[in-house]
């Protein structure tokens, strides 16, 4: 049995060296592996003779870098974006509402309450839960529902 020259020398193939389970993360940290794994596998498998430059490697860590700030400015554009839907959704409390319901339908109500799940605000309109994204138009405050807070002040100084 010979051996030709492509078979004897050069590395592995990569696909065995990244982990078939990272891919189902959901968090960015597959991503964030495979980059790691990539780049010992680069480090490993370069020439002895003709290095790889360490200029390339500085700039290949300082990308990484920028990849996980990046991904940490969209997690927390995400949770602000959750904040804002709640307020939104709490500032329609008592209002009217036109919303579509599972067939497609326009239906109104008065807003009752909100509850906020894992899928985001949900509108208790009159007795049912409507998803915030399925509101359609915003109207005025119904009756009987406005803020009934007063506020005082301290007492009237003569002038």
């Amino acid at each position: 049995m010979s051996v030709t020259p492509t078979e004897a020398v050069g590395p592995p193939s990569l696909s065995g060296m990244v982990g078939t389970g990272t891919t189902t993360q959901a968090d960015g940290s597959a991503d964030k592996q495979m980059f790691l794994e990539l780049l010992v596998a680069q480090m490993r498998y370069q020439d002895p003779m003709n290095p790889t430059d360490s200029g390339e490697f500085l700039a290949q860590t300082a990308q990484f870098t920028a990849l996980e700030k990046m991904q940490e400015v969209s997690d927390r554009m995400g949770m602000l974006l959750s904040t804002q839907m709640a307020f939104g959704a709490t500032g329609m409390l008592g209002s009217t509402v036109e919303y579509l319901d599972e067939t497609g339908a326009t239906l109104s109500g008065v807003v009752r309450g909100v509850t906020y799940t894992a899928a985001g605000p949900q509108l208790n309109v009159d007795g049912v839960a409507v998803p915030l994204g399925n509101v359609v138009t915003v109207g005025e405050k119904a009756a009987g529902t406005e803020d009934t807070t007063t506020t005082t002040d301290g007492p009237a100084t003569g002038s």
